[in-house]
């Protein structure tokens, strides 16, 4: 199956929180980056998610948020904060494309031009890949 969707990571389920509705899944990247999906629990059991079942972890690059500061330094819910470089900047009429490289996984966030302006991005800069829990797909190998 080919997928739209740009950011394809894949990784290994280390544990599974299951919930009436919806299940906390925690995922190791094969950078050893731990990221967590919220998603339904009918769609845990069917896809027979259990500790050391193989995943790829999907998300838009619409859903991914950036910080340039440490966002450990102020309170913030998303879950999933993954280091990064920006690799590349390309500013379009209303949009910005931004590449990034979260050590070794490499991810494309799509952020509004005056973001990416606002934030100056460019190549080389240190930024934080922000992505909710709740907006992080998962998919069997």
């Amino acid at each position: 199956m080919a997928l739209s969707i740009r950011n394809q990571l894949p990784g290994t389920v280390v544990s599974v929180v299951t919930g009436e509705a919806i299940s906390s899944v925690t995922v190791r990247l094969r950078t050893n980056q731990l990221v967590t999906a919220a998603i339904t629990s009918d769609a845990a059991k069917e896809l027979s998610l259990v500790e050391g079942t193989e995943v790829t972890a999907l998300a838009k690059s619409t859903d991914i948020s950036l910080a340039t500061a440490d966002s450990s330094l102020f309170g913030l819910s998303i879950r999933n904060k993954l280091p990064a470089s920006v690799t590349h900047v390309s500013l379009g009429g209303a949009m910005a494309s931004v590449e990034l490289d979260a050590q070794g996984a490499i991810m494309t966030a799509a952020v509004t031009r005056s973001a990416a302006q606002d934030l100056q991005l460019s190549a080389g800069d240190s930024v934080i890949a922000l992505i909710k829990a709740t907006d992080l797909s998962l998919a069997t190998v």
